[in-house]
């Protein structure tokens, strides 16, 4: 298991529902390596009820495992990097919708907020990504990222070729690792990983 022992690390949650239970076990995994969590929601995870459960079914526990506290608006979220709250961020699940923001540079919710002020210190932000168009139309935002200084990805696979040829997903088992090479300054390889069959 990683040490992450004495890493701060925002733990950021947007969209992908059907995802957010493996984010909730990456997260009790970094956790248990000994980091320190900082929860972070998009509104849209705060307050939509989806087939995939409430939102307080996640939102308690995340709560609980950082200790407390848990951040869900813009202003909240503002001052994780002038005030140094993080020594990294990761993006569990990441969406292309928000792999879309990030390489625009937009920053219009909690999440996209949490990101571009903890990057002002030149930190890392690993993406645990989860899109059904990320060999489509997010392909060319998800190289944009690849190419892009202090963004690390959990590796990652095509989850069903045959039926849905373009959807990717991050091994959420392999985020403790890639946090702690992350803060390193190195990607952990390899970043694509055999698909599903």
């Amino acid at each position: 298991m990683a040490d992450l022992h004495g890493i701060r690390l925002g733990f950021a949650v947007c969209g992908s529902f059907c995802n957010v239970a493996n984010a909730l076990q990456a997260a009790q995994a970094c956790v248990r390596g000994g980091a320190e969590l900082l929860p972070i929601v998009s509104e849209h995870f705060a307050s939509m009820k989806t087939r995939f459960g409430a939102p307080e079914a996640f939102l308690e526990p995340l709560t609980v495992l950082g200790g407390g506290r848990m951040i869900r608006t813009i202003q909240d979220a503002e001052p994780i990097g002038p005030k140094s709250l993080t020594d990294a961020l990761t993006v569990c699940p990441c969406t292309g919708n928000l792999i879309a923001k990030l390489a625009a540079g937009i920053t219009d919710n909690t999440v996209t907020m949490a990101v571009k002020s903890h990057l002002r210190g030149g930190k890392p932000v690993i993406l645990c990504i989860s899109t059904n168009d990320g060999l489509a139309a997010s392909a060319r935002n998800l190289g944009d990222l690849l190419n892009r200084r202090n963004y690390f990805f959990v590796p990652f696979r095509q989850d069903d070729p045959r039926r849905k040829p373009a959807s990717l997903i991050a091994d959420y088992a392999q985020l403790p690792e890639t946090v702690a090479a992350a803060v390193k300054g190195i990607q952990l390889q390899p970043i694509l990983l055999a698909p599903d069959m």
